[in-house]
């Protein structure tokens, strides 16, 4: 360990007593009220902070994605159970297939919903478990850590940079044993919690942040949205359906009726029936112009219109 790393748990900025709620036993609801959301206010300052590195994680995830890697989410506890929401979310707001973006937690899937006690101790799992789902060096894995050292997540980062693949660490100390284990690390420093140690409260509200841009900075680079329109969303229920049709018709100045019609065609894929409609095509050719432009809908539009002039 290097000399410049924190030796014990008390060294830790998460882990410190926080001036600001000392009293807060001694307060009523809406005083805490009041402290919880003035630590709160704090945080999207100190994921600024991390903006460079942040905006670097995005180019290597979407370079692995292009690559036809993945992007993996590996964590214990509350940074665990992130990175699998995290993961999980990007089906329907994307329509990515499922394995593009992996959340792996100490524990396995008992431990969304329960405490697997000393699962995170062992590094030897964090290898096995990226052994289990084939990681190869055009995956990006990302560690998290609100410490910055747990050792089922180090175990994954040694194993992931045996094999080079990419490696970003995420941890709310700047000082962390993840450090010399990545290629990037993210550190967003929110200080010391309302519940001394409580690191689900503005460490997991960073988290949630940074995992956000991770993903949604990807699929933006991949083309997943026109503008700020989630034009590859998959329409599994009736709220997505309902925002289909919308966005055809705000394409395509299409009724309701027509605007169904459409995507019935296009087999429910919104992007298919966008170029459909704006291009005159039949969805076979559509689905050929946007695989031509790997997906953007505005580049396969764009170019459309230039061969029309």
């Amino acid at each position: 360990m290097s000399s410049q790393q924190p030796n014990s748990l008390d060294e830790l900025t998460t882990e410190g007593q926080n001036p600001a709620s000392a009293n807060i036993d001694e307060l009523s609801s809406i005083e805490i009220v009041d402290i919880i959301n003035g630590q709160d206010a704090s945080v999207a300052d100190a994921v600024a902070q991390q903006r460079e590195p942040i905006a670097q994680s995005i180019d290597l995830i979407t370079k692995s994605i292009q690559s036809g890697g993945r992007l993996i989410y590996m964590g214990a506890g509350t940074s665990g159970r992130l990175g699998v929401l995290d993961a999980s979310e990007c089906p329907p707001t994307f329509n990515t297939p499922p394995e593009y973006v992996i959340g792996l937690i100490a524990g396995g899937v008992t431990a969304l919903t329960n405490a697997i006690e000393g699962a995170e101790d062992h590094p030897e799992l964090g290898e096995q478990d990226l052994r289990e789902i084939g990681l190869t060096e055009n995956d990006t894995l990302v560690g998290i850590a609100t410490s910055g050292r747990t050792p089922y997540v180090i175990g994954g980062l040694q194993y992931a940079r045996s094999i080079r693949a990419n490696t970003i660490g995420f941890s709310c100390n700047r000082v962390c044993e993840f450090t010399e284990h990545c290629d990037v690390m993210i550190t967003p420093v929110v200080g010391p919690e309302v519940v001394t140690g409580s690191t689900r409260m503005k460490a997991g509200t960073a988290t949630k942040m940074v995992l956000n841009m991770l993903t949604t900075g990807t699929m933006i680079r991949l083309g997943k949205t026109y503008g700020n329109l989630m034009v590859d969303l998959r329409a599994t229920n009736t709220k997505l359906k309902i925002r289909s049709r919308r966005l055809v018709k705000h394409f395509t100045g299409l009724d309701t009726n027509d605007a169904q019609n459409l995507l019935d065609a296009a087999d429910g894929d919104l992007k298919t029936a966008i170029v459909m409609e704006r291009c005159k095509l039949p969805a076979n050719e559509a689905l050929r112009l946007l695989a031509q432009f790997d997906g953007h809908l505005r580049r396969a539009l764009g170019s459309q219109a230039q061969s029309d002039s």
